[in-house]
């Protein structure tokens, strides 16, 4: 990807600012553009990991570097009461990500055939806990095909909190909706996920069931 005039000095090495907030670091950014370089350093493999689960590491490569590109064009946009710029970086990069929601939904069906056209492949039950799974297992096998199967609003809530890390306030940040539609959409994609596992439904008392989607 070639980067915009200008912006290559930004994505050099950062120099100093190590220990400050990223609103700082940012705000710093407006007078002087090379300080952004500390953003990138702090956050890129990060961003580039997440792209790469969800759309393989070829596109991360490219939509990584257009991820800060933006938050760098955007950069006197961004709100500085907010000490922290990951929620805002994993908005961009879904956003990104958004443009390449065929290519996406394929590469999980084309997870789940290889995965059951494997003859070693270890038997897989139905799964109570799909954050944790997709965490720290992946996507394979069925869990892939369901994920394919998910509206993208409920896929990108699950997966900017399980492979972005971000807890709810933060995913609502990322995705610009209320918390409430963070915890909605979550429950759904969790129940769906469940019953295309053939897992129970687990619905408690305090699921947020009445909590209204909005968008």
């Amino acid at each position: 990807m070639t980067l915009l005039p200008g912006t290559a000095a930004a994505l050099a090495t950062a120099t100093d600012g190590v220990g400050d907030s990223d609103g700082s670091v940012i705000e710093r950014s407006w007078r002087t553009p090379d300080a952004f370089a500390l953003i990138f350093d702090r956050y890129a493999d990060d961003i580039h990991r997440y792209i790469a689960r969800r759309l393989g590491s070829d596109t991360a490569d490219d939509l990584m570097a257009e991820t800060f590109v933006i938050a760098f064009q955007r950069r006197r946009r961004y709100d500085l009461s907010q000490a922290h710029a990951r929620p805002w970086l994993y908005g961009i990069a879904t956003n990104l990500i958004g443009r390449h929601r065929r290519d996406e939904a394929r590469r999980l069906r084309a997870l789940s055939r290889m995965a059951s056209l494997s003859a070693d492949r270890e038997h897989e039950g139905p799964e109570d806990g799909i954050t944790e799974k997709l965490s720290t297992g992946g996507t394979h096998g069925t869990l892939a095909g369901a994920l394919a199967a998910l509206p993208a609003r409920y896929r990108d809530v699950l997966l900017v909190i399980a492979w972005g890390e971000l807890d709810y306030t933060e995913a609502a940040q990322a995705l610009g909706v209320p918390v409430g539609t963070v915890r909605s959409r979550l429950h759904r994609a969790r129940t769906k996920l469940r019953r295309a596992l053939g897992a129970p439904d687990l619905t408690t008392s305090t699921a947020p069931q009445k909590e209204t989607d909005h968008g």
